[in-house]
């Protein structure tokens, strides 16, 4: 894979990261602003981008605006909330058609640019704030995302797991915000935490396509020059505190499956040299087919209807997630401790641990295969503060040996179990 080049620029209140590749016949353009994950603001940043996709002053409506997309080709604009580690991100994406592909002489680019320009700084207003009529259908909207949470019974067992896993840890905060904060929003004060964010967040700008460094930098001094105080850096987790012992917590609903999740703490982080152990200790433990959660909790025993694993590259964390029969608790927890016992014990082979790589690695070439995978993974450098090419990327997983395997399974200790299950049935 020809090795990707990101050229990094100082743009006087924010970094502009231009990455060239002729692999893709569209660009992508990346606006995303971080601040710490806070429980006073996660609501109305939350609320924020569904409120700014209804519209900006010269395309006052929903509708205005994606006819507007339309006529740049096919336009595609999304804007959305996230977190990564202890950070809150709002982010406005935007892919259009390579102009190079287009008989017109306009420049797409700078037409795409006007428009971001104009959700950023002509947003649709009424002079003091946001619409109201506006913010209280968007407030519907938010108030419906987070209800449905609980009817999706994985989603809502995960979050329940971080609310016990990371009690009093900002980590807990809820990416969507919480139900009991949207009645005292109004178009004022989200236009405020609006205007916070513009002017104090940490802000990157990624540019990826077939373009040229030098003409991209102007044409973003020319659309996104303004000023800005920013107060906010990344959040970077250092470490995390750990219990002696694990906590067990259940929760009964009228539901037919359990779902059994376990947090571990790993203390090993984007920023650490280990971090690439941790990628192949998850994919062994339980990231793919042909992993111990897999084979013994799934294929073996018929435990679960799912058993796998993930990490959180910037907490720290090491997750476990199953669906199994509610009556299967007891076995389930303990054959799923014992795998992860197995881990810490070495007992797997050399040929587990480079099929493991070997998978990893796919994994990995599948994300440069697509812009915004490329653009999340370079993302992770700017929230870490370190630098790694996609060579880097990959040889860090290829020097990865059993014995870092079992060193680093001695550092990782589970945290939280958590159970849903249904009401009346006994663990």
């Amino acid at each position: 894979m020809a090795e990707l080049v990101e050229h990094q620029l100082d743009m006087k209140g924010y970094q502009l990261h231009v990455i060239p590749t002729k692999k893709f016949k569209t660009n992508v353009l990346v606006v995303r602003f971080l601040a710490p994950l806070e429980r006073d603001t996660a609501t109305k940043r939350a609320l924020l981008p569904f409120v700014l996709q209804k519209g900006t002053r010269q395309y006052p409506s929903e509708r205005k605006l994606r006819t507007r997309l339309d006529e740049l080709y096919g336009a595609d604009l999304n804007i959305d909330v996230s977190k990564k580690g202890e950070n809150h991100l709002i982010t406005i994406r935007i892919s259009f058609v390579n102009e190079k592909f287009l008989p017109e002489e306009d420049s797409l680019m700078d037409e795409v640019l006007q428009l971001v320009q104009q959700l950023l700084f002509e947003p649709d207003t009424d002079g003091n704030g946001f619409k109201s009529e506006v913010v209280e259908k968007e407030k519907d909207t938010l108030r419906q995302k987070i209800e449905s949470i609980k009817d999706q019974k994985m989603s809502y067992a995960n979050m329940r797991l971080i609310d016990e896993m990371c009690k009093d840890e900002p980590y807990e905060t809820h990416v969507h915000g919480y139900l009991e904060d949207l009645d005292s929003i109004d178009g004022q004060n989200l236009y405020d935490t609006f205007h916070n964010m513009l002017k104090q967040d940490h802000m990157d700008v990624f540019f990826l396509g077939d373009v040229d460094v030098d003409q991209t930098k102007q044409a973003m001094k020319n659309a996104l020059s303004f000023d800005r105080q920013p107060v906010h850096k990344p959040t970077i987790v250092t470490e995390t505190s750990s219990r002696k012992n694990y906590q067990e917590v259940t929760e009964m609903q009228k539901i037919q499956q359990g779902k059994l999740h376990m947090g571990f703490r790993t203390n090993t982080t984007f920023k650490d040299s280990e971090y690439f152990t941790m990628q192949v200790f998850n994919g062994l433990f339980g990231g793919f087919p042909h992993s111990k959660l897999f084979v013994n909790v799934r294929e073996k025993h018929q435990l679960a209807y799912y058993a796998a694993s993930r990490f959180e590259s910037h907490k720290g964390l090491l997750l476990v997630f199953s669906g199994i029969a509610p009556e299967a608790y007891g076995k389930a927890k303990d054959i799923i401790i014992k795998q992860f016992e197995e881990m810490k014990k070495g007992n797997f082979t050399d040929t587990e641990v480079e099929e493991t790589k070997r998978l990893t690695i796919h994994q990995l070439k599948e994300t440069f295969d697509h812009p915004v995978g490329i653009i999340e993974l370079m993302y992770h450098q700017v929230l870490a503060d370190q630098k790694r090419s996609p060579g880097d990327m990959f040889n860090g997983v290829e020097q990865v040996k059993k014995e870092d395997l079992i060193s680093f399974a001695e550092k990782v200790d589970l945290d939280t179990i958590y159970f849903l299950t249904s009401e009346g049935d006994n663990k």
